[in-house]
C-alpha cells in the first residue's frame, strides 16, 4: 500500500515514508523553522508539528499547553497572545547556537512549505477545537495551495470531527494510543484516511497494520528512532516512519537493499 501522505513527491517504491518528528529535532530544536529546514535539507518526506491555539486565537507551532519545556517563557500558551509568544526564546534551550528562534506562527510554516514544494505535511491539532478554530489552519492552507500535501491528525475525535466537517476534501488521520476493539469503526465515522499509533502497539499487535490495510487505511507509526525499532516497522509494512532523526533514517533505508530495488515491503 502506498502511503498517500505527499502526492507532489512520493517515496521509492518499497520503502515507507520519512516523517521528521517536530521536524530534524534531534539537531535543531523542535517545532522551529530551523528544525523543519534541516527536516527539508534531509531529505524527509513530510514533516510532523504541532499546533495550538493562542490566548487571541492565534495559531501556533507547540507540542506542549505550556511554554515551559521550549522556551524561556512560563505559563500556559493558552494564556498568552500572540504578540507575547513571539517575543520567547524556543532556541536557546536546546543550544546556544539557536538563540533567538521563535515559537513559529502558522503562516510562516505555510510559507516555508510553499517554497519546499517536494515536502509533506503531518498536521497535529492538540486538544479539542471547534470548526470555527479549525478554520484557523484549513482556510491558511487552501489559499496556500497546500491542501494536496497535507494530512491533518488529532487525538481527539472532535477535532477530526471538526476538521471532516470544515473542509471534507482535506485528508485526515487519527492518532490513537491503543488500539481498542472499535478502532475500525471510530476510523470509518470519521472519514479518516490514516490511523496512527505508537511503536508499542505495533510490538503488542503486529496484525494491526494488516487490518489497517485491509480497512483501506494507511499508518505512520511513532516515534521510532533506532535501527532495530525501525526494521520491525519496515517488516510489518507500515507505510511511514515518524521519526526524531529522518537523516538517519533515511541512510538506514538507503542501505537496505530489498527497498533500495523497489522491492516490497515484507
Amino acid at each position: 500500500m502506498t502511503f498517500d501522505m505527499t502526492r507532489a513527491v512520493p517515496p521509492p517504491p518499497g520503502r515507507p515514508l520519512v516523517v521528521a518528528h517536530r521536524g530534524n529535532s534531534a539537531v535543531a530544536p523542535q517545532n522551529t523553522l530551523a528544525a523543519f529546514e534541516a527536516a527539508a535539507r534531509a531529505g524527509a518526506d513530510v514533516v510532523e508539528l504541532d499546533v495550538r491555539l493562542t490566548a487571541d486565537g492565534e495559531v501556533v507551532v507547540l507540542h506542549d499547553d505550556t511554554v515551559d519545556a521550549t522556551t524561556n517563557g512560563s505559563g500556559k500558551i493558552a494564556d498568552f497572545d500572540l504578540r507575547e509568544v513571539r517575543l520567547l526564546d524556543a532556541g536557546s534551550w536546546f543550544s546556544p547556537a539557536y538563540a533567538g528562534q521563535r515559537v513559529p506562527t502558522f503562516d510562516a510554516v505555510t510559507d516555508l512549505l510553499r517554497a519546499r514544494q517536494g515536502l509533506g505535511l503531518l498536521l497535529e491539532l492538540k486538544g479539542a477545537w471547534t470548526a470555527r478554530q479549525v478554520r484557523r489552519v484549513t482556510e491558511p492552507l487552501r489559499a496556500a495551495g497546500l491542501v494536496d500535501r497535507t494530512v491533518a491528525q488529532s487525538f481527539w475525535p472532535e477535532t477530526v470531527a471538526a476538521v471532516r466537517d470544515v473542509d471534507p476534501d482535506l485528508r485526515r488521520g487519527l492518532l490513537v494510543a491503543t488500539a481498542h476493539e472499535d478502532l475500525l469503526e471510530r476510523c470509518a465515522d470519521l472519514g479518516v484516511v490514516a490511523c496512527n499509533p505508537p511503536g508499542t502497539v505495533l510490538r503488542d499487535d503486529p496484525d494491526l497494520v494488516r487490518r489497517l490495510h485491509d480497512a483501506a487505511l494507511t499508518t505512520a507509526v511513532w516515534t521510532l528512532n533506532e535501527p532495530a525499532h525501525w526494521g520491525q516497522a519496515v517488516a510489518l509494512g507500515v507505510d511511514g516512519i515518524i521519526t526524531d532523526r529522518p537523516d538517519r533514517l533515511l541512510g538506514w533505508l538507503a542501505g537496505r537493499s530489498d527497498l533500495r530495488d523497489g522491492g516490497p515491503n515484507v
